[in-house]
């Protein structure tokens, strides 16, 4: 290859490493604090059965109809703020908690938002060991957004008692003036008694209200 058809490649490749740069400084100006590496297990830690590993930048879990729930856990608990993230659900039934609180031996109480394969409750808010579904979507308006086999996009926004959920761009639940804990962790969750291959990626908090 001539060096004149490698000048292009190489404006190509630095304007590109330049776009990235920007995009991560104006996420680090609106607030968005990552909460996974991408390489290891720090600042979450693993509850109940099944595996959490780290493969190509994701935490991946995965689980063979085993007995109890497989958590990750937050090491931070999280009050008011924005969480968002992208999953990909292979098979199983799995979860993102918000606020939660784990009691023996891996029983997440409190506000989960569903993850999972279409027909499943995508997006909807379910309280764990409390009162079931409090906000799901229809299974037109879930087929509309959620992507099987695919990376889908979450945004959960808390504000006190109001709870707004999208999945890729689009609102699948919301909760007002509701009287769930006001703090607690972030958990990732794989069902108990099934086959679990589930994936995260890029999951990011913004602290304070929705900008």
């Amino acid at each position: 290859m001539s060096r004149l058809s490698i000048a292009p490649l190489l404006t190509l490749v630095i304007a590109s490493c330049l776009l990235v740069r920007l995009a991560t400084a104006e996420d680090e100006k609106a607030g968005w604090k990552p909460l996974m590496d991408g390489k290891t297990l720090t600042g979450w830690h693993g509850v109940g059965d099944g595996q959490w590993t780290v493969e190509d930048g994701a935490f991946v879990g995965r689980a063979n109809n085993e007995k109890l729930y497989g958590l990750l856990v937050s090491d931070t608990t999280f009050r008011d703020g924005t969480v968002r993230f992208k999953f990909k659900c292979l098979s199983g039934d799995s979860g993102f908690y918000i606020r939660t609180i784990i009691k023996e031996p891996e029983k997440a109480n409190g506000l989960q938002v569903q993850v999972g394969r279409t027909k499943s409750g995508v997006g909807g808010i379910y309280e764990s060991y409390g009162r079931g579904w409090v906000s799901k979507p229809s299974d037109e308006l879930e087929a509309s957004f959620t992507k099987d086999d695919q990376w889908n996009e979450m945004v959960i926004d808390a504000q006190g008692g109001n709870v707004v959920v999208t999945v890729n761009g689009i609102k699948s639940a919301e909760l007002k003036d509701d009287a769930s804990r006001p703090e607690g962790h972030f958990a990732l969750q794989m069902h108990a008694g099934c086959v679990m291959h589930v994936l995260f990626k890029e999951i990011e908090f913004r602290e304070g209200a929705a900008k």
